[in-house]
């Protein structure tokens, strides 16, 4: 080697291990950075980050003493409301959306109420009166988001400031208009007497005061002491009842979060359950097992007993219901029966027409099995008031969200059964907003549940495992062309799907060899399947089946044609390479179990075969008795149990509850593809379910009715795998390995959601963005800021 080339060799080595350090100290940079960001979100499961409320504070601080009506029965409050005005003379969030001006406004009389009630703050009281002039023409402005109960309550304190004889700086025709139309619709009841009405009354009491009926507001006080774990309504019957009752519950929230207090409390399951959902749904929930499981064991036991923060709140028992559900605990469904269409209408959410309840009892009826036909019901009177609240454009009690819109549409848009996880990750990540304002009588935040640090973990991690995505499937590739499949002319080339779908569904890094083995299978089962439709003789078909029979093949003098000779080749290499890589999860070789998985599937194909062959007509029950194991999900999902963690012996490899999980997960795929590819099939001259329900009707049975009965009975047996994958009594199988069946009816639900999705090229799209593209933290950011 010469000098030169010797110093060019050396140069370029030298930067490549250059590069190689610099990259290697960027991802130890980059894992210590996500070590410390998980470590901070753990944190939080510890305690609720939810912000004080100087409107609630005020009204607290407005409790009379139980010995002299003279004397403040929190003078802490006042305290700590001279101690925490803004800059600018208010007394709210900091850092407020500009479209929150009335619930500054709002807050900051209450405060400035509190203050004068005691004749304290006389510095805070006259700045307090400044924002609110400066700030007057936003309480005429439409586009201003308005708290909850917003002209009842803001009137019920201009009332209260008249009889401290404060100078408001409104103007006077502006307070008396504000005034009568309180009376006329506290006369009126607003054309209302439902129960919403009278609930909604009892929750902004602390506008109404001696107009108030306190027999009626009484009835809907907790056993906590409050009125709808709102500290300022409970301090308004406070202030009217003297009730020790409404007084026990502002001390307890007192002594939690100080001298001030939140607008909503209990609130620790809701938020802690919040935490769970958010962190599952942008895919970072693994980081965080053991976390997760103290709060869902919490929860059951509060679900158990009959909790009061889970029951009495819509939202929060729902979602219990389906975070727990969905995790595996026995919980029943009959508690959802209350929350019906007229329950919902004549409750405090339904009067407001409060979207999250709604949405949370849509998402929680999904998770449907055989024997809850009512869940229909829920999800039908849902769905259509979430349609209808979002086309109408209007705003929403969930307050200055202004993404619930977003989040209704997805969730609508991707049915629960035919989302992939990865798929609602992606979505989710996009949608997430940093430090969200929400709003009911004020506005609050809740650093638990919107954070930089969920949205800054989810990136990072959907950005390494989509890296690790895209070299398996290079690696796939070479498979393919190694394997010479990409030879076969009459195999469609579809690995992206096949890959797409594994990626989609088991993205963890620790699933690589259970996404391999799944991708691996699809090729191959896509190149068998359109080998005995289309691309093999009768000989060719018989003589593969017979090779893999005898598995051991010595010489090229056993294949009748190279095309048998690429398939065998291909799956015998698999297999062995998938049973043998089997040893370090399951402590043995699983390659007997494979053989036998695909001899199964090959065989049920040639039985189709020789049927079309032949022209002979199955019966119904001959076809699909035959037809879920010929529609080739045996070795895409059975194989990548082995990789999943828990182990498998014999007897669960061969027990009838995983051969019903399979059957259960096939027949609803066999009945998926014949729904959607009835045409195409009939022009081909085959028969499918659709044709032979038709055949076996006797010529009374019509398209259309038979497409039905078999939608039916799709709906039907995909209630009865998710029974299968949820039950934890009498199970012998791992939740990990159940799960997979489920994954795999995601992926059929998807793909066959309005046509033969594998067939088309519909979805390539995402498929390839999904595995391509990865996500900008930044990006996200500047949107989240516009």
């Amino acid at each position: 080697m010469s000098s030169a080339a010797s110093s060019f060799f050396t140069s370029s080595i030298s930067a490549k291990l250059g590069h190689q350090k610099s990259k290697s100290v960027a991802e130890s940079n980059t894992a210590i950075q996500l070590d410390g960001t998980k470590e901070k979100i753990k944190s939080m499961f510890d305690k609720t980050e939810l912000s004080v409320s100087p409107y609630d504070t005020a009204w607290v601080a407005m409790v009379p003493s139980a010995n002299s009506l003279q004397a403040p029965c929190f003078p802490e409050c006042s305290k700590w409301i001279v101690d925490n005005q803004l800059n600018d003379g208010s007394w709210g969030l900091h850092n407020r959306d500009p479209l929150i001006v009335k619930d500054s406004i709002s807050s900051t009389l209450a405060c400035v109420l509190a203050l004068k009630r005691w004749g304290i703050g006389e510095k805070q009281v006259n700045k307090g009166l400044e924002f609110i002039e400066l700030n007057s023409a936003s309480l005429n402005d439409q586009k201003q988001y308005e708290p909850v109960g917003f002209d009842i309550i803001f009137s019920g304190m201009l009332e209260h400031a008249k009889e401290f004889g404060l100078n408001l700086p409104l103007d006077s025709k502006y307070v008396d208009s504000m005034l009568l139309s309180r009376d006329f619709d506290l006369k009126t009841g607003s054309g209302s007497k439902t129960e919403g009405r009278k609930a909604y009354l009892a929750y902004i009491s602390e506008g109404i005061g001696n107009l108030q009926d306190w027999n009626m507001v009484m009835k809907y006080q907790r056993k906590n002491g409050s009125l709808f774990d709102s500290p300022s309504a409970t301090a308004a019957a406070s202030i009217h009842l003297h009730d020790p009752s409404c007084l026990s519950y502002l001390q307890h929230a007192l002594k939690k979060f100080g001298n001030a207090v939140p607008t909503i409390y209990p609130f620790d399951i809701y938020v802690r359950l919040s935490m769970v959902d958010t962190l599952e749904s942008l895919g970072v929930a693994r980081h965080f097992r053991e976390e997760i499981k103290t709060v869902l064991d919490d929860t059951y036991k509060y679900w158990l007993q009959g909790n009061e923060e889970i029951f009495q709140d819509c939202t929060t028992c729902v979602m219990a219901f389906r975070i727990l559900r969905a995790n595996g605990y026995n919980v029943s469904s009959e508690k959802l029966n209350q929350f019906t269409e007229d329950h919902f209408f004549n409750s405090l959410g339904g009067y407001l027409d409060d979207i999250r309840p709604a949405l949370e009892l849509y998402k929680a009826s999904q998770i449907i099995l055989p024997d809850e036909l009512f869940l229909k019901k829920q999800i039908s009177w849902t769905s259509q008031f979430l349609k209808q609240k979002i086309s109408s454009g209007l705003r929403h009690t969930d307050g200055i969200n202004k993404h619930i819109t977003e989040e209704v549409h997805d969730v609508l848009n991707f049915a629960s059964y035919a989302d992939l996880e990865r798929l609602t990750n992606w979505r989710r990540i996009a949608l997430y907003r940093v430090d969200e304002t929400k709003m009911l009588k004020t506005s609050y935040r809740c650093s638990n549940i919107t954070n930089e640090h969920f949205l800054k973990l989810a990136v990072e991690d959907f950005n390494t495992c989509q890296s690790m995505h895209r070299e398996e499937l290079k690696h796939l590739g070479r498979w393919i062309v190694e394997k010479r499949l990409d030879t076969l002319k009459f195999a469609r080339q579809k690995l992206s799907y096949c890959y797409f779908s594994a990626a989609a569904s088991l993205f963890a890094p620790e699933m690589s060899d259970a996404r391999i083995s799944w991708a691996k299978n699809s090729v191959l089962t896509t190149v068998v399947d359109d080998f005995f439709d289309v691309g093999g003789s009768e000989e060719e078909l018989i003589n593969l089946v017979q090779l893999i029979e005898r598995w051991d093949v010595d010489g090229n003098s056993h294949f009748c044609s190279e095309q048998v000779e690429i398939i065998f080749s291909a799956l015998h290499s698999t297999i062995c390479e998938i049973g043998e890589k089997a040893f370090a999860y399951q402590g043995r070789r699983m390659t007997s179990h494979v053989i036998k998985i695909w001899l199964d599937l090959l065989k049920s194909m040639l039985t189709e075969a020789l049927w079309l062959k032949s022209n002979s007509t199955p019966t119904l029950n001959e076809y699909m008795t035959n037809g879920y194991t010929s529609f080739a999900l045996g070795p895409i999902v059975l194989p990548a149990l082995f990789f999943v963690g828990p182990k498998l012996t014999d007897e669960d490899v061969s027990s009838d509850e995983l051969h019903d999980l399979f059957k259960t997960m096939s027949t609803c795929g066999r009945l998926l593809n014949d729904w959607r590819s009835f045409k195409r099939e009939s022009e081909e001259g085959k028969l499918n379910a659709v044709s032979l329900h038709m055949i076996y009707g006797n010529g009374a049975v019509a398209e259309e009715e038979a497409i039905e009965k078999i939608k039916g009975l799709i709906e039907s047996e995909r209630r009865e795998l998710l029974r299968l994958v949820l039950q934890e009594k009498e199970s012998n199988i791992a939740r990990p390995c159940k799960d997979l069946f489920w994954k795999m009816m995601k992926v059929l639900n998807l793909f066959y959601l309005k046509d033969d999705g594998f067939t088309s090229n519909q979805m390539m799209n995402t498929a390839n963005a999904l595995i391509n593209q990865p996500i900008s933290f930044h990006d996200l950011c500047a949107k989240i800021e516009v």
